[in-house]
């Protein structure tokens, strides 16, 4: 298994499932799908759960993190290759959804096997500005204020200063991640079914700018509003599991029909 991917899971999964690789929001980490397996399961979705853990973060917190997407996604691409030879799916969340669709890009530009499907929330289209949660030179109490105004720091943990500043340095370095992404931008739309989920009272990225997604989408594009703003993958789980369990269902089908034929 790469150092890319949780062995954190409560359950090992059955072996011929599609395997749906989720990538963090920024600031995030791999416990951010610390329940999707079970989750998932709970809503029927035959799906092998594999979160990613980007370095400088929770069991990596001692590698130093990435601030180019490009060389970011050069490393995913290298160290995941085996392990993106099955079926599999991509889920992004705000910076994840971004490196995702950029990992994706990479794979069809160098003829790799794509996902059967690309499900992107909370972020807009590459060839929009990255959305602005705070200013370059924002204040250690500016940049937690705006974070938690999203809804992206529990409120619990407001009051433990460790834990505070171990987030402000992750949370920082990605936000350059995301605003360097000039070079990834790709005009070729990706040939892999798009899955668009946008909140509500998203005050960060409208439910119109997820939909910019569409210019990208080569093999069709839905869309999904969920309730609640920005962080609806916390607030609202259990809604979102269910929504996108009726999505991955759709594509979890297609490996297992094919080890059935082969048995």
């Amino acid at each position: 298994m790469t150092r890319y991917l949780s062995t954190n899971r409560v359950d090992a999964p059955e072996s011929g499932r599609l395997r749906v690789f989720c990538f963090p929001y920024a600031g995030g980490g791999a416990s951010a799908y610390a329940r999707w397996q079970r989750g998932l399961d709970a809503h029927g979705a035959g799906v092998e759960v594999l979160p990613v853990q980007l370095p400088g973060r929770e069991g990596r917190a001692s590698e130093p993190r990435f601030t180019d997407l490009d060389a970011l996604v050069d490393d995913l691409d290298a160290q995941l290759d085996d392990d993106l030879d099955a079926p599999h799916a991509f889920y992004g969340h705000s910076m994840g959804a971004l490196i995702a669709y950029a990992l994706a890009h990479q794979r069809q530009r160098r003829g790799a096997p794509l996902p059967e499907a690309l499900v992107l929330s909370s972020y807009r289209a590459p060839h929009l500005p990255a959305p602005n949660i705070a200013a370059p030179d924002a204040s250690d109490e500016e940049l937690l204020a705006s974070l938690a105004d999203l809804g992206g720091i529990p409120s619990v943990l407001l009051n433990h200063p460790d834990f505070l500043s171990a987030l402000l340095p992750v949370a920082r370095d990605d936000l350059l991640l995301c605003t360097g992404n000039a070079a990834s931008v790709d005009t070729e739309p990706i040939q892999v079914p798009m899955y668009l989920f946008a909140g509500k009272r998203d005050r960060l990225v409208s439910v119109a700018e997820v939909v910019t997604w569409r210019r990208h989408a080569g093999r069709g594009c839905e869309v999904r509003t969920m309730p609640g703003g920005h962080f609806f993958i916390r607030a609202h789980e259990d809604t979102l599991l269910r929504e996108l369990a009726s999505v991955l269902r759709r594509h979890a089908a297609v490996p297992a029909l094919a080890g059935a034929l082969s048995a």
